[in-house]
């Protein structure tokens, strides 16, 4: 069994590092570990209570916004873009009224394999009480639109897509390999700031909460 992590924090590292010890070393299981690790520099923030969980299974709350408004969004962050992330929270909060809550997507293969797993059981099992997935629980009370951004291509956080509510639009890296600054790799393959604020505007007047007129406008401004 292949569990592949896209980190995003050091703690974060050091609770799959632990975890891939343990499975390999103390319990002898016939896995295997792959961690994709940045070389970026930035701060990294303590660990947040009760989120080792959410790490290990792929996806927890890392922070939310807590001025609440009427317009609702969530981002799926994957390692060093969480920043862009972030950034867009505060963007999307001070200028356009929207909140958005930032999350830390460590996996989308292992929540991707869970979730297909309680639908392998609940159709082998139709008159059982019906199996919940670790993303259908964490996700069945959160209102609003869903974002996901990183560094790879977006067919691998697109296959999470059918078990969010609503949906899941994503902003990845297709596209032909470049090399140039971070920051224009980011403005080309749209995944910095300014092209997640549009993404989450865009997926709100696909909603109605907005009017694409609203949309056209943030994207000359920013």
């Amino acid at each position: 069994t292949l569990y592949t992590y896209d980190p995003a924090f050091f703690y974060e590292i050091a609770v799959i590092i632990k975890q891939g010890l343990k499975e390999m070393y103390v319990d002898n299981k016939d896995v295997f570990y792959y961690l994709t690790i940045g070389n970026e520099n930035y701060k990294h923030p303590p660990m947040p209570i009760g989120c080792e969980e959410g790490i290990l299974k792929g996806l927890y709350k890392f922070k939310e916004n807590q001025t609440k408004t009427k317009l609702k969004a969530h981002i799926f962050g994957s390692g060093s873009i969480i920043n862009q992330a972030l950034e867009a929270q505060k963007l999307l909060s001070e200028q356009f009224n929207v909140s958005a809550d930032v999350w830390s997507a460590t996996n989308y293969k292992q929540l991707r394999t869970d979730a297909l797993r309680c639908e392998r059981l609940n159709m082998l099992n139709p008159t059982k009480k019906a199996k919940v997935s670790y993303l259908e629980k964490v996700l069945k009370d959160e209102d609003g639109v869903f974002v996901a951004v990183s560094d790879n291509m977006k067919i691998v956080s697109d296959q999470i897509s059918k078990w969010v509510p609503g949906g899941l639009f994503s902003l990845g890296t297709d596209g032909f390999g470049r090399s140039e600054t971070r920051e224009k790799l980011r403005r080309f393959f749209e995944i910095d700031v300014e092209c997640i604020v549009i993404a989450v505007l865009y997926q709100l007047s696909l909603k109605g909460d907005l009017s694409f007129n609203d949309v056209e406008k943030a994207i000359k401004k920013l």
